[in-house]
């Protein structure tokens, strides 16, 4: 939690996908955070509010869907 007037910033790595129909996005680091916009300023907008929202409910995530979110590594 951060301190009275203090703002906590962290950076995400997103990966953006450009279409005809405008731009997909998703956070590399946050699995089933995504969004998406008509344009790239708008995709980018959405996905910061989609991190916010993301990172607000995480602790609830496995409560809400039944399933834990785990990672792993694969050689190909």
């Amino acid at each position: 939690m951060a301190a009275a007037g203090y703002t906590a910033v962290m950076n995400y790595s997103i990966t953006l996908v450009e279409s005809g129909e405008g731009f997909a996005v998703w956070c590399d680091d946050l699995p089933g955070c995504c969004s998406q916009g008509a344009t790239r300023e708008e995709a980018l907008e959405n996905m910061r509010d989609a991190i916010r929202e993301y990172l607000e409910a995480r602790a609830e995530l496995p409560a809400r869907f039944g399933t834990k979110i785990s990672r792993a590594v694969v050689t190909v």
